[in-house]
């Protein structure tokens, strides 16, 4: 930039800081010159004051313009500085998650920490081919670059790919190396580019190591040149390393590892093969646990041990040698393990027996005692003797720690140099493309021996970079014309000179080495002395003197001067060295036999290497006797030969750049810190590029460009027919000063800034004319607005003021009736009120008086009635009184007398009871007994006359007894009825105690019942009106559920329909799916018969001279077998051993064809056989017929019977001849089923050749006798017929005449019956000669038939493969079953048709005798009745008078046939002029004819001849599209036409009775249809390839790049990388250019008659190709993700619809194709913040993919500055929202897809028997029938 400028008003600017490193900030304040201070405003609102710099006065940088941040290219950025790079690099990075940008020539990649899906092989496939600035940065298209240039330019080519540990430079190097396997491919069979990859995983394991900042570091550099051919495909690779860091094999830091391969040892030691290598944990290992981190997270050491043997056995390492490595490295690890006891302080001793040296003895085949020695001691040689001197435990330490290294680096060598022979290719290398992956410039608070010669290193490279982007600077200003004018760059050939240059730290390094007393202080005082205040390069640290600071290109460096001489000297013990060269393990001398040996023989100088404690490899040139010399040479030495060479070889190629930057020092996915990435750009010349483009004219516009851009600048008069001075003229008015640009040849060239100024410009013209236009618009609006609402205004007025008149008239009206209203209301309510009143009083009046009188009466009546009531009451109690008094005083008078009875009666009882009364009575009676007895005596006196008396008394006593009886009986009764009723009393009393305490008990009961029943009640009804509330709930519910029943129903019934939908889809994509499958196989299938055809075309002409017996026969010479089957025998034949050598699971079909033909092929033979029998059979019978008349000619009997033992000679001889060569043949396949066995010129396939040939011989001469036989019978029948003319009729009519005699006539018979015996004897032994040819031949399929068997086994071996596999498995297995049974189906079929044909034959034989008879007999007939006999046989028909659509043609003209409307005929004569598909109306008409004659062989033979035919034309103009369109339309029509006149009804529905009559009659063609269809499916998908390359091209230029609507985005600066210009140019294509083509196919197809829904299946497939390509190109092009670009791709679209619409074929499924191109326009286009907004953009873009979705919003670009850009945040809600969306990962979508194609029966209603042959084609030896 310029020292001082003028900051715009507003303008932003970056300012220091020390944690972001650059802040962006908005000037407040115009800057004026002289100003100290700029006023600023943070981006956070902060306010400050930015102090310039008083020495310099240099003002800030600027920022760019919002619109250029995000680039692909940091040179297209207007201001080029630190700042600037760094912001662009972070918003690609954090914002848009792009790792790779371009800076110049340089590719920048950012670690993201994080596996990205842009590596997958579409991605590969999309960059392939394409032009470096057209697609967005990648390493595949650096890679691309590297290639195209490579065979464009024929210069080899180098990928340098630099950074720190952890930047991923490792995998960048991977990636390219993936690039060039993928797309070159290899020269050979070998794989050679699965070997170039899987030399990763080996150099991984043995020299990459976790580190704090990595967990895969490479701990060396590597040069790999990847060697391709002429052809440019991959044949081999070398490789070279640099720095092996041998250091780490004996020490690691705090969380590191060693390498990778010790831990890998460790975890495999459980392995049965490792157990005699006593290994153990890696914790057990001094080697492996010092770092105190043996795993690594993520990482399975013994998978990746698994990993790198098989990697090892991929490149020719064989198990023995593996095995040897492991014991070398499983001897190193305890080797480590050895333990040093102090003897005293100059030496020490190891313990006896001590376990781990044992085992490294062991291991190693050392000698225990030896090796212990030399561990402890060493020898010194001296110029007169030589001695040996004990050393100490330190210096024992440090012996045993260099000579594991050694070893370690040693193993290295071998191991890359096996690696490298490998990859070593014995074809001549045409060029190479070179990878180096090494490390950065490194910088640490201790910097030794291996920063020093890493960043020696790097400075050599950016010595070689800085030249290179001068020189492409200088290269392009002379190629525009550009004043070349000297740029000032950094040129760090001093610094190299202070390193490398005479008497530099490398010279006085190896002299210090050569010091005997040298030492690291000494050699430091050297340095101060040389160089200090001598080079201003060169500082010593204040406070120090055992260290030195250079000043680096990236930055200053102090390095530490202790163990420099140590490190550069690399020394080791020599007798440790003699020790493991006597080893008996034959491994280890090798490493150590010849050392130079082990250099890697990737370079063709030894140098490839340097050994030092970070390096592998030590150079050696020595001769023998110079060993210990070259042991002399240092490590520095060495060093700089080995960069030497890598710059020359650097120098020779044409370089690339891949910057790896590490993001990070904690391994945070797509985390960005400032500071370490600036660090990184500083150090690897990533700003001195953009410094050195700064400094001339960074920015760069063709014409056309800058016109597209600014045009919005230029007025209409500016702009002229010539752009490029249509350019000058506006940069002149718009640009003042002249040394801010120069006019290129085609580019314009601009200083920096300069492009920022004009998009100012155009930004602020654009603003202007937004404004006026908004200004102009919103004035519009608003007059539109006022006058709309000045006249609603008027009418509302009008409206209102007519509406408040009409209301003010009848406010009068009404307030008048109002008042008329209110007057006579008073008055109503006035009189109302009073007549209420008056009425009221009155009544209340005449009820007052009434009540009251009322009253009076009710008074006087109550006191009436009150003494009455008395008057009664009172004698009422008073009768009662007395009645009641009366009753009680005579019931107690009847209570007392019946108690005083009761006491009487009862004391009279207890008297008349009582004994003892008794006994008291008469106690002292004895004594008065006597005066008793007299007083009875006195008293019986008196008794008596008392008797008397009472007897009186007795009578009168006895009536009242009587009558007290009764009254004693009826008190009694009475009593007992008191007793009784007394009881029932109680008893009733008891019962109605009872019943009322029941009473009680029911009425407490009942009242609680009744409370009970009242509560029940209560909740009754409560429940009741609860239950008819839930009744109605229920209802509504019912209602409610019978509502959801049905919606529920009508929802199940659309979603089963749905579902079925879905199913039907599902199976309709699995239909797909397995069609697609299939035809894919078939796709194989014809790729492999091409392959095949090339090789057989290939071995043909390697062959010397062809043998005889591989010609053909002219088919005019057989009649009983088509040429076709002769030499499709051969042909498949030389087949076989060609098909062997492929895959077994190709093999399969392959065989199973060939194994049908043979079949077919022995039938045909079978049907020979049998023609021959019938013959014979005829003979047989004329011979026993004229048996009977046979009486002489023996002579000639004998001279038949010696010809035909000759003849059964030669048969027996033949026949021997071909058993010895079918046994010969069959060892020779027996012997071994190898696949050498069945190459081209092997023992087995030159025998079946040798048998094939002699076949073929004998065959010919079989043909020709029977030729010969039948000629002769001919002429024979000629010579005795009398039917052929009618002069020879005549003459034998004359003979006959003659012949009256019957012994003339009998000699006549017996001449002819003689001759029939000689026909039958040579038919005989032609018969025998078949037989024995058929044995031959049968016993050939016996063992094709065995060779089917060992197929069927390995196919029944696939069932065990994935599904997949498994599922072609058994579909061949199906086929072949199928194909079986049809086979016996034919068979039989050819039997029953043999037998039909021989009745027919006989019947022929029987109407031929019954004519000669009668002609015999004809002695009286005349000449004339002779004549009018028929000539022609019986069963041929007679022509019809109508033709019946069948074309008659000779055996002999099917080549000519083939040929004439096959092979040579032109699509474009017969679509143009002719009726489409006539070609195949005339085969299938001649297919009809051979049916009707009921001849097999022709018909097999047409169809064959016509399939090879179209498959050959088709391979020899596949590229034309008319060829594949016009053999596709008329395949299908031939297919259609065996359909429709199979016979088979389905078929025949759409026929008309005349095309009924036309079917097929004899043959079931339904095979030949298949072949037919998987013909047709071939030819499909040619067509679809032939497609896919002519639009290919037009396809990104016309949808993309091409502005169909014009201006609406102009073009944005570009940087170094060019892109295709999307300018429409004249070779450019364009949207018209596709709608062309697409019109040019559809005419096309339509002329040659194609199927209309196959017409719409290819339209799909082509709409397919265009979405497809053009999304993929879309989703790899940040600069093609605008709105204005959406705005393009959705009218670009539109045509094709519109294109659709005009052909009918909207409903061909090709709008859907396009469906994922539209919704990625729409996303384009449709507004991006809110949450609704991403809501709308999830539903709307349902086909694309998560991955697609977020691809474009990250790459969405504003063009203009009124377009925003996509927030971070809105991308990660969108990709919350789709988190549970199911579709494929996969970016890009597969373009070379083909969608199954069928082809849907189309029946045609051209009737054949009108369809005429025209002239032109050439078949005139075609006749109707």
């Amino acid at each position: 930039l310029p020292s001082r400028r003028r900051e715009a008003s507003y303008a932003r600017v970056w300012i220091p800081d020390p944690e972001e490193v650059w802040k962006s900030a908005e000037l407040l304040k115009d800057y004026k010159p002289g100003d100290k201070v700029l006023q600023l405003r943070l981006e956070e609102g902060k306010d400050l004051e930015y102090c310039l710099d008083p020495k310099t006065k240099e003002l800030p940088p600027l920022r760019n313009p919002d619109i250029l941040v995000g680039e692909n290219d940091l040179t297209a950025l207007s201001y080029l500085h630190e700042p600037a790079v760094l912001h662009n690099l972070k918003v690609r990075f954090i914002d848009s998650k792009l790792i790779y940008t371009y800076c110049g020539i340089v590719l920048v990649a950012i670690n993201p920490y994080e596996q990205l899906p842009i590596y997958g092989e579409d991605i590969i496939n999309a960059y392939s081919g394409q032009n470096m600035g057209d697609m967005d940065p990648h390493i595949f298209a650096v890679a691309e670059e590297a290639y195209k240039q490579m065979a464009r330019d024929e210069r080899n080519q180098s990928i340098i790919v630099s950074g720190e540990s952890g930047a991923g430079k490792t995998v960048s190097a991977k990636y390219a190396m993936r690039y060039f396997a993928t797309v070159s491919g290899s020269a050979s069979e070998a794989n050679v580019e699965e070997k170039v990859l899987a030399s990763n995983p080996i150099m991984e394991s043995i020299g990459n190591a976790k580190t704090t900042r990595n967990d895969n570091s490479s701990r060396f550099g590597k040069y790999i040149e990847i060697g391709f051919d002429k052809r440019y495909r991959i044949i081999g690779a070398n490789m070279r390393t640099y720095l092996l860091e041998k250091s780490r094999v004996v020490f690691q830091a705090e969380e590191e590892r060693n390498y990778h391969i010790f831990y890998q040892l460790c975890a495999s030691a459980a392995l049965p093969e490792f157990k005699t290598l006593r290994l153990g944990n890696a914790d057990y290992f001094h080697y492996t646990k010092q770092g105190g981190s043996p795993v690594i997270d993520g990482v399975d050491d013994a998978k990746e041990m698994v990993n790198t043997r098989q990697a090892c056995t991929l490149l020719g390492i064989s198990d023995s040698y593996q095995m040897g490595i492991f014991r070398i490295l499983a001897g190193i690890l305890h080797l480590g393990n050895v333990e040093f006891a102090s003897r005293d302080s100059d030496s020490c001793t190891i313990p006896p027996k001590h376990d781990p040296l044992t085992i490294f003895c062991d291991l190693m085949g050392v000698e225990y005692e030896e090796m212990a020695h030399w561990l402890c001691h060493r020898k010194l040689a001296t110029a007169t003797e030589t001695y040996i001197k004990p050393i100490s435990k330190l210096h024992a330490i440090n012996a045993r720690d260099a000579l594991a290294k050694h070893i370690y680096a040693n193993l290295f060598n071998w191991i890359v140099d096996h690696v490298n022979k490998a990859l070593h290719s014995t074809i001549k290398q045409h060029s190479f493309i070179g990878v180096l992956d090494i490390y950065g410039f490194e910088t640490f608070e201790i910097n030794s021996f291996e920063q020093f010669c890493i960043n020696y290193a790097n400075e050599k490279l950016q010595q070689q970079f800085n030249m290179h982007v001068f020189k492409l600077e200088q290269e392009e200003y002379m190629k525009e014309q550009i004043p070349w004018t000297l740029i000032d760059f950094y040129d760090n050939q001093p610094c190299i000179n202070l390193i490398e240059a005479k008497m530099g730290i490398l010279d006085l390094l190896d002299e210090e080495c050569k010091m005997p007393k040298g030492s690291d202080d000494t050699w430091a005082q050297k340095l101060y002395n040389t160089h200090l205040n001598k080079c201003a390069l060169f500082e010593k640290p204040r406070l120090s003197n055992k260290a030195f600071i250079i000043k680096h290109f990236a930055d200053k460096v102090e390095y530490q001067c202790e163990g420099f001489l140590e490190k550069n000297k690399d020394t080791v013990y020599e007798e440790q060295i003699k020790v493991l060269k006597s080893s008996k393990f034959k491994l280890l001398p090798e490493l150590f036999q010849d050392e130079e040996k082990v250099l890697s023989p990737t370079s063709a100088t030894p140098s490839g290497r340097v050994p030092l404690s970070r390096t592998a490899v030590k150079p050696a040139k020595a001769r023998p006797g110079q060993t210990s010399k070259e042991h002399k040479k240092t490590v520095g030495h060495q060093f700089r030969n080995s960069l030497h060479l890598l710059m020359e070889t650097l120098n020779a190629t044409t370089p690339h750049y891949v910057r790896c930057i590490k993001p990070n020092d904690f391994k945070f996915p797509f985390t960005f810190d400032e500071k370490r990435a600036v660090q990184q750009l500083r150090a690897c010349g990533v700003l001195e590029t953009i410094r050195i483009s700064a400094a001339g004219f960074p920015s760069r516009w063709t014409y056309q460009e800058f016109f597209s851009r600014y045009r919005v600048l230029m007025k209409q008069r500016d702009v002229l027919g010539d752009r490029k001075q249509t350019c000058k003229n506006v940069l002149e008015k718009l640009i003042l000063d002249k040394d801010k640009y120069q006019f290129g040849k085609t580019k314009i060239f601009f200083r920096a800034g300069q492009v920022a100024y004009l998009e100012k410009i155009r930004a602020d013209k654009l603003r202007a004319a937004c404004i006026r236009i908004q200004k102009t618009i919103r004035g519009w609006l608003m007059r539109k607005k006022y006058m709309r609402m000045r006249k609603a205004a008027i009418t509302i007025q009008r409206y209102v003021r007519g509406y408040q008149a009409r209301c003010y008239a009848k406010f009068l009206r009404r307030t008048r009736a109002a008042i008329t209203i209110q007057k006579f209301h008073r008055m109503y309510v006035v009189r109302k009120r009073y007549q209420c009143m008056r009425d009221a009083t009155i009544a209340l009046q005449a009820l007052l008086r009434g009540y009251m009188a009322r009253n009076k009466y009710q008074m006087m009546l109550r006191e009436h009635k009150s003494i009455i009531i008395q008057k009664h009451v009172r004698g009422w109690l008073a009768r009662v009184h007395y009645r009641r008094t009366l009753k009680a005083i005579v019931y107690l008078q009847c209570c007392y007398r019946r108690m005083m009875a009761k006491r009487e009666l009862k004391k009279l009882k207890i008297e008349a009871r009582s004994v003892e009364r008794y006994k008291k009575l008469h106690i002292g009676l004895e004594n008065k007994i006597m005066q008793l007895q007299r007083k009875i005596d006195e008293q019986n006196k008196e008794y008596k006359s008392l008797l008397e008396k009472l007897n009186s008394l007795e009578i009168t006593y006895s009536t009242e007894t009587e009558r007290l009886r009764s009254d004693v009986e009826r008190l009694r009764m009475s009593e007992e009825e008191a007793k009784n009723a007394t009881n029932r009393v109680l008893s009733l009393q008891e019962e109605i105690a009872k019943l009322r305490k029941e009473l009680q008990q029911t009425q407490s009961e009942k009242k609680t019942i009744e409370e009970w029943a009242d509560k029940y009640k209560h909740e009754t009804e409560q429940l009741v009106s609860e239950l008819k509330d839930q009744n109605t709930l229920l209802k509504t519910e019912k209602e409610e559920l019978n509502r959801r029943i049905h919606d529920q129903a009508k929802e199940i019934t659309e979603a089963m329909e749905k579902k079925l939908v879905e199913e039907t889809k599902q199976l309709e994509l699995d239909l797909n799916d397995e069609r697609l499958r299939y035809q894919n196989l078939l796709n194989e299938f014809s790729r492999l018969e091409e392959r095949y055809d090339d090789l057989k075309d290939e071995m043909n002409l390697m062959a010397s001279i062809p043998k005889p017996g591989h010609k053909r026969t002219d088919s005019t010479h057989s009649s009983n077998e088509s040429e076709y089957t002769f030499s499709s025998e051969i042909t498949e034949a030389e087949d076989l051993p060609l098909r062997m050598e492929e895959p077994s699971e190709k093999k399969a079909p392959l065989d199973m064809s060939l194994f049908l033909k043979l079949q077919k092929r022995v039938t045909e033979l079978e049907q020979e056989k049998q023609s021959l029998q019938d013959e014979l059979d005829r003979k047989e019978e004329q011979a026993l017929r004229a048996k009977a008349k046979e009486e002489e000619r023996p002579p000639i009997r004998g001279a038949e019977l010696e010809y035909e033992s000759l003849k059964r000679q030669e048969l027996e001889s033949e026949n021997k001849k071909l058993k010895n060569e079918l046994n010969e043949l069959q060892k020779a396949l027996t012997e071994t089923r190898s696949p050498e066995v069945t190459a081209p010129g092997a023992p087995a396939y030159r025998v079946l050749l040798d048998q094939l040939t002699s076949v073929s011989e004998e065959l010919e001469v079989r043909k020709e006798e029977v030729l010969i036989l039948r000629s002769q019978l001919v002429s024979q029948k000629e010579a005795i017929q009398p039917k052929d003319t009618m002069t020879d009729s005549t003459i034998l009519l004359e003979d006959v005449q003659k012949m009256k005699d019957k012994g003339e006539i009998a000699q006549a018979y017996i001449g002819l019956k003689e001759t029939n015996r000689l026909l039958e004897s040579q038919l005989q032994s032609q018969k025998k000669s078949h037989e024995n040819e058929l044995e031959s031949l049968r016993g050939e399929i016996q063992s094709l038939k065995e060779e089917n068997n060992r197929q069927q086994q390995l196919l029944a071996q696939n069932l065990q493969l994935p599904p997949e596999a498994r599922i072609e498995a058994s579909l061949q297995h199906e086929i072949t079953r199928l194909t079986n049974e049809n086979l016996d189906l034919m068979e039989q079929l050819e039997k029953q048709d043999k037998t039909v044909r021989k009745l027919k034959k006989q019947l022929k034989v029987f109407a031929k005798k019954i004519g000669e008879l009668e002609v015999g007999q004809m002695e009286n007939i005349s000449p004339g009745q002779i004549i009018d006999e028929p000539i022609r046989p019986v069963n041929i028909p007679r022509k019809e008078k109508d033709f019946q659509g069948m074309l008659e043609y000779k055996k002999e003209d099917e080549q000519k046939l083939v040929k004439n409307l096959i092979l040579e005929l032109k699509p474009r004569g017969v679509a143009v002029n002719l009726i489409p598909g006539l070609p195949a109306y005339i085969l299938f008409m001649c297919v009809r004819h051979a049916d009707y004659l009921n001849d097999d062989q022709k018909v097999r033979s047409l169809l064959t001849s016509t399939i090879n035919g179209i498959k050959k034309v088709l391979k020899k103009r596949g590229d034309d599209f008319e060829t594949v369109s016009f053999w596709l339309s008329n395949t299908c029509r031939f297919l259609h036409c065996l359909k429709q006149y199979s016979g088979e009804e389905g078929f025949m529905k759409h026929n008309t009775p005349r095309q009924n009559e036309h079917c097929l009659t004899n043959f079931d063609l339904a095979e030949y249809r298949q072949v037919l269809s998987d013909l047709a499916i071939q030819i499909y998908q040619q067509l679809v390839r032939v497609l896919e390359n002519i639009l290919q091209p037009m396809i990104v230029s016309g949808m993309l790049e091409h502005e169909t609507i014009q201006g609406v985005s102009g073009v944005k600066p570009t940087g170094l990388r060019k892109r295709t210009s999307s300018i429409a140019d004249e070779g450019t294509y364009t949207l018209d250019s596709i709608i062309r083509q697409l019109n040019s196919f559809h005419s096309v197809m339509c002329q040659h008659g194609m199927d209309p829904e196959l017409i719409k299946q290819v339209v799909k497939q082509m709409f397919y190709i265009i979405g497809a390509v053009t999304l993929n190109n879309l989703l790899l092009r940040k600069d093609m993700c605008s709105w204005s670009k959406g705005m393009q791709i959705r009218y670009n679209v539109s045509q094709l619809e519109e294109w659709l619409r005009d052909k009918n074929l909207m409903n061909s499924g090709a709008k859907e194709t396009l469906e994922p191109l539209i919704q990625a326009a729409q996303l384009l286009q449709v507004k991006k913040k809110t949450d609704e907004d991403a809501e709308a953009i999830c539903s709307m873009c349902n086909a694309l993919t998560t991955a697609q979705i977020v691809k474009v919003l990250n790459l969405y670009t504003p063009v203009n500055e009124f377009e925003e850009r996509v927030l971070v945040s809105f991308i990660r809600t969108i990709q919350l929202r789709l988190r549970d969306r199911k579709d494929s990962p996969q970016l890009l979508m597969d373009a070379k897809h083909i969608f199954p194609v069928t082809f849907p029966f189309n029946p045609s209603s051209l009737a054949l028997e009108t369809i005429q042959i025209p002239a032109s084609l050439g078949l005139g030896f075609i006749s109707r029938v």
